[in-house]
């Protein structure tokens, strides 16, 4: 029978053995060939590249103050983009979880017999041209119980995706410039 120090210290050899294996040789922390070892330019760096550290924020979510901030809005620039593009139209339903947004059908006068209707559905977030599928059906009537709803092809997806990604671009643009404020220094008092 093996002796309870014994199995305790066998545990311990065991454990630091995997730990130790398990390390790809890089120690956690930046290469000091590759950063400066001067402080100062160190975290002009860092806040040039948006790795900056605010302590107010972190403890708002710590003690319970920030709970009802929701940063989907905000930090989806293909989404705020997509809204922004079709702002004029009444919306039926938006759905982020789902990643789709569908407008009620429109049109620019009350007495014409033909409106149209948009869905947009996000397939990434990603701002690229595979990022949204667009449809848009439209609707043409010839009293309000005749009516006949097809698809419509053509330059008209075209131009909504392409305005959209345009706009997403933007906002992602502004964004980094937002997160990339120049580094002052320390303030001397």
């Amino acid at each position: 029978m093996i002796p309870f120090k014994n199995l305790r210290f066998i545990f311990v050899l065991i454990l630091s053995t995997f730990v130790l294996s398990s390390c790809n040789g890089k120690l956690p922390g930046g290469d000091a060939r590759k950063n400066s070892d001067n402080p100062k330019l160190r975290v002009k760096k860092n806040i040039e590249e948006g790795r900056g550290f605010r302590l107010n924020d972190s403890l708002g979510k710590t003690f319970g103050r920030g709970s009802g901030v929701f940063d989907f809005a905000s930090s989806n620039e293909l989404w705020r983009a997509s809204l922004d593009t079709v702002d004029f139209m009444p919306l039926a339903s938006v759905n982020y979880s789902g990643g789709i947004i569908i407008t009620d059908w429109y049109s620019t006068d009350q007495a014409s017999n033909e409106s149209i209707k948009i869905s947009i559905r996000f397939l990434t977030n990603e701002i690229r041209s595979d990022a949204l599928k667009i449809k848009v059906f439209n609707k043409k009537c010839i009293s309000p119980s005749n009516c006949v709803t097809f698809e419509k092809q053509g330059n008209i997806n075209t131009e909504l995706k392409k305005k959209i990604l345009k706009t997403a671009a933007l906002y992602k643009a502004q964004k980094n410039s937002k997160n990339s404020k120049e580094y002052k220094g320390a303030q001397k008092y």
